[in-house]
């Protein structure tokens, strides 16, 4: 277990994308988790789950399937914050239709575990096996506690960078935005023989009467100029 957890430590989460690090963290996690053989997270964004990364084909049809049939362990660990366990397959009764579709693709046992996300869940890792009653021992349990625990710092870490990305962006039109509308009002300025307050509140009028964003109102005045120029 202090292997895996080593392993997981290592990965590297800035500058990458998400998909990337989410690959990463589950091959390490089909590799370490006793009994997997294959092994995907499931991201659930808006309500809709998907698959984020995966490793070996098993887990990707396991998957699928259950966001056919709107039911699963994975979902329902991924929206409930519980972890599911199959041990097998051929006599589970709970998510009777996704079983019967199971079956065909050979799975007989299956582990999910929740993503924690600030006090809720965004998902799950999956873990799925041929064999039944492989996922029975605490030790696969405790690996993939581990790597769902991996895997939600991921997430957050992108989240985090991603909302650092928007507020700069909008600072950055905010800025933009200010010294066209400065343009436009030293224009009107010129133009009109008016003071600061009386352009201002020119552009203001023009934007409500035809119902457009004074900054494009703005760049509509600024364009005009150096056109003639």
């Amino acid at each position: 277990m202090d292997d895996v957890m080593l392993e997981l430590s290592r990965v590297t989460l800035g500058g990458r994308e998400l998909s990337d690090v989410l690959g990463d963290i589950t091959a390490i996690a089909a590799r370490a988790i006793p009994g997997a053989e294959s092994v995907s997270t499931t991201l659930i964004r808006d309500d809709k789950p998907f698959t984020a990364a995966y490793s070996g084909e098993m887990s990707l049809l396991a998957d699928e399937l259950q966001y056919a049939e709107d039911g699963g362990p994975c979902i329902d660990a991924g929206r409930g914050g519980v972890v599911l366990r199959i041990d097998d397959t051929w006599t589970e009764e709970r998510w009777p239709r996704y079983i019967a579709r199971i079956r065909e693709i050979e799975v007989r046992s299956s582990l999910s575990v929740p993503l924690p996300y600030q006090g809720s869940w965004i998902g799950a890792i999956n873990i799925y096996s041929s064999k039944p009653g492989a996922f029975a021992s605490p030790e696969s349990l405790a690996a993939g506690l581990g790597a769902a625990e991996a895997i939600a710092v991921a997430v957050a870490n992108a989240d985090a960078h991603a909302q650092l990305a928007d507020q700069a962006r909008n600072m950055r039109i905010a800025m933009e935005s200010r010294a066209v509308i400065e343009q436009a009002k030293g224009v009107l300025m010129a133009q009109r023989h008016v003071d600061a307050e009386q352009a201002f509140e020119i552009l203001r009028q023009a934007s409500q009467r035809y119902n457009r964003k004074l900054r494009d109102i703005a760049v509509g005045i600024v364009e005009s100029t150096q056109t003639k120029a």
